[in-house]
């Protein structure tokens, strides 16, 4: 029988520190970006503040505080702003995929011709002092800001066209990495379905023998405030 160990359904899980840096608009807060496959939600455990989301519905804005809970489908363009130390615990479809490249940034159009131009404006200095990163971080937050700002206005004026440019932009840069990703949603959400399923014919049958292969895991942050996409996050898992 398939036994799955991992956290619930394949969720995983970090802990997230909003960025109170300012941007443009005079607001604060974290990078907004959209997942291509991966539903992301969040448990409000301090501070407050509230997410901008942009659909094909229109533009949304979300207040987050103590004991909010907030999740959203692939396709949602999310920003996250922190009105007073704002604390999240992110919920992360597909084994933390969403921290693991399923993601794109609202650059602006021109940053997202290739993913050679996308990748020199997205990522982050790995092997560099803290203060470098920052910067970098603080960099390309402003860009997103930048491209999220004129999508909002598009969309708000009636003008589809930008966020389905943007839709077909994102869908480009990741098509290289979908085998990738595969592997990992087989050996995390379609391994735990596939367990329950087993678990329940056992059961079906009177058979409950994969109760005696229970486990206990627990586990501390692999890495503490490393610079993620909308704030400093204590990761779990490596």
């Amino acid at each position: 029988m398939v036994t799955f160990e991992g956290l619930p359904g394949a969720v995983a899980v970090s802990h997230l520190r909003v960025y109170d840096w300012p941007t443009e608009d005079g607001l604060r807060g974290g990078t907004p970006h959209l997942h291509l496959t991966c539903s992301e939600g969040y448990v409000v455990v301090g501070g407050a503040g509230y997410v901008q989301t942009l659909t094909t519905s229109g533009f949304r804005q979300t207040p987050l505080t103590a004991g909010s809970l907030v999740w959203f489908t692939p396709g949602t363009i999310h920003r996250l702003v922190n009105d007073t130390a704002l604390r999240i615990v992110v919920l992360m479809q597909n084994s933390g995929l969403p921290e693991a490249g399923d993601a794109v940034l609202t650059l602006p159009p021109r940053y997202l011709t290739d993913t050679d131009t996308y990748r020199a404006a997205a990522a982050l200095p790995a092997d560099a002092a803290e203060p470098e990163q920052e910067r970098a971080a603080r960099v390309r937050r402003d860009l997103a800001v930048e491209g999220f700002l004129a999508l909002r206005r598009a969309t708000e004026a009636g003008d589809p066209e930008p966020l389905a440019a943007f839709h077909r932009a994102a869908a480009a840069l990741v098509k290289h990495r979908t085998d990738d990703w595969r592997g990992r949603w087989e050996q995390g959400a379609a391994a735990a379905s596939r367990a329950t399923g087993e678990q329940l014919d056992s059961l079906a049958q009177g058979d409950g023998g994969h109760l005696a292969r229970a486990r206990v895991h627990a586990e501390q942050p692999s890495a503490y405030g490393k610079f993620g996409m909308c704030g400093r996050l204590d990761v779990y898992g490596g």
